[in-house]
């Protein structure tokens, strides 16, 4: 798990990756510019039907790792829209700011933290003095707009999980540890959205908040930052692109007795794709006091009674999305012709198979239908019949299929398809009745996993 000074050299990446990558989004599917016929909107995107499958699948591997596979977290969705009580109680009101400056050359206001004293617009080096910027989104509820309307639009999902920590331990029985994990759509008014996906006002995260006894703080802080590293690279992510970063003490957040961010290399260098901090009892405490509720826990074996200690990682699904798409980009040459190529694990690909019919023939349609049919219980599959076998094939690999089938004339005759690999291209002859289970092993394989019994 490399830290900030010994993270690897950077990877050869193609110098213009990350416009190679943008206009694969544009091109098939995964991203669109959010009303793009009317101009457009700036910093918001709409995800095509590749880009929401992408998505989706990153946050299911996510609550699959966080909330599936484990017994001591439990999920809630909580509202998007809350009372201003709640962010006061949080600091959020007060503490939630970024330093803007204005350009005195070109006038256009900047994240002062952001631009390293160079307007990136005209290249002035003379600014406004900082004033703090307060991203959240304030709207009103009901039909008067005065201050007694007034509500916000979550910056973040955490604070739902702190003011149900009472509603989920009565209803759960979980005692500390345990942890709270919500996936969910979140805003900001970002002064300077850039980057594509990776900072936009309107986004997803995916956090959890892992409530632990006062002493035990520490020690749960760095098992959540080796789990959460090593979900990354579990997933596809090479380490050479991942590094550990601690924030120094003038970085932290008014709540945060430690905070470390996981990094990716993105072609402009090294930038955040989840954070894990120790939030103490900051926010039970603040929310206890405000609301005049008691949010603590009570053991009954020893008598103690005490406010947890919350260990939050707290990811981007939007950025991590797309630091899986530039890790996964390659260019090679298969049989002499170039192609791109999505290394995506199979877990995450928009689609895991494709099935081909060789040709548009009536004759293979029926069968080619059937070999669809069963495979899409088990399996998200595209279906394409348009152009040649090999621009097929080049397209299934541009998007990150890894397993094409092929129904060909052979097939009427021997009840047999074709299962062509991504990466190797290998290709290699499987019966119908078993391809169901040879695809779920190879699934299973690409997890270090063995396959279910009677697969």
């Amino acid at each position: 798990m490399p830290d900030a000074e010994t993270a690897g050299a950077a990877p050869d990446r193609p110098d213009d990756l990350m416009e190679k990558v943008v206009g694969l989004c544009k091109r098939r599917g995964f991203i669109f510019q959010s009303a793009e016929i009317y101009g457009g909107f700036r910093s918001t995107y709409d995800y095509g039907p590749l880009g929401v499958n992408l998505l989706r699948n990153v946050k299911n591997a996510w609550w699959r790792s966080m909330v599936q596979l484990r017994d001591d977290v439990v999920g809630i969705d909580a509202a998007i829209l809350g009372p201003p009580a709640v962010w006061q109680a949080s600091g959020h009101l007060a503490n939630f700011t970024d330093p803007l400056v204005d350009c005195l050359s070109c006038h256009q206001r900047w994240r002062e933290d952001k631009i390293d004293g160079v307007c990136p617009a005209c290249g002035g080096t003379t600014f406004t003095e900082p004033r703090a910027f307060n991203l959240m989104f304030k709207t009103h509820a009901g039909p008067v707009e005065d201050e007694g309307a007034v509500a916000y639009l979550r910056p973040e999902t955490a604070q739902g999980m702190f003011v149900n920590f009472a509603n989920v331990l009565q209803t759960t029985r979980k005692k500390p540890p345990f942890g709270i994990a919500q996936v969910g759509k979140s805003f900001r008014n970002e002064i300077t959205p850039q980057n594509f996906v990776f900072r936009t006002r309107e986004f997803e995260q995916m956090e959890m908040e892992f409530f632990v006894p006062p002493d035990e703080g520490t020690r749960w802080f760095e098992y959540w930052l080796g789990e959460r590293f090593r979900w990354y690279t579990d997933l596809g992510i090479p380490e050479a692109q991942l590094r550990l970063r601690h924030h120094d003490p003038d970085e932290l957040s008014h709540y945060s007795a430690g905070t470390a961010d996981v990094e990716f290399l993105f072609p402009w260098g090294w930038d955040e794709l989840e954070g894990i901090a120790n939030r103490t009892d900051f926010d039970l405490k603040a929310h206890a006091a405000a609301s005049g509720e008691r949010l603590e826990y009570f053991d009954q074996a020893s008598g103690e009674r005490y406010v947890p200690h919350v260990i939050e990682p707290a990811a981007g699904a939007t950025r991590t999305m797309m630091a899986f798409l530039l890790a996964a980009y390659a260019e090679d040459e298969v049989g002499g012709e170039a192609r791109t190529v999505l290394r995506l694990h199979p877990r995450l690909a928009p689609y895991q198979v494709a099935v081909l019919p060789l040709s548009k023939k009536d004759t293979l349609e029926p069968v080619a239908r059937e070999v669809l049919g069963m495979l899409q219980p088990w399996l998200m599959c595209d279906y394409d019949v348009t152009q040649s076998i090999g621009r097929r094939y080049r397209r299934q690999d541009e998007v990150g299929t890894p397993w094409c089938v092929t129904v060909d004339f052979d097939t009427l005759e021997d009840r047999a398809v074709t299962v062509r690999d991504r990466d190797t291209t290998d290709q290699v002859r499987v019966p119908i009745a078993d391809l169901v289970g040879h695809l779920q092993a190879r699934f299973a394989a690409s997890e270090g996993a063995e396959p279910a019994p009677g697969s």
